[in-house]
């Protein structure tokens, strides 16, 4: 299956949660990808520098890439 997603970003988990806030607000729904928690879950260990990813559907790619822009430059 494909979903149609596309990563915009990967950081910290303070970015993360403020990235989401601000999608939240403009009705997107990104998808939160935690490689570290997942492989602990899983049993295994991990290590990483950016422990987490933010995915939205690609249709929202426009409005996302504004958010984030103006977020960064910030």
């Amino acid at each position: 299956m494909n979903y149609n997603y596309i990563k915009i970003f990967s950081g910290s988990l303070v970015d993360v949660i403020s990235i989401k806030s601000l999608l939240e607000d403009e009705n997107i729904s990104p998808v939160i990808k935690d490689v570290s928690e997942s492989a602990r879950l899983a049993g295994f260990g991990i290590i990483t520098d950016f422990n987490q990813e933010v995915f939205i559907h690609s249709d929202q790619l426009s409005i996302a890439n504004r958010i984030l822009k103006n977020y960064l430059d910030n």
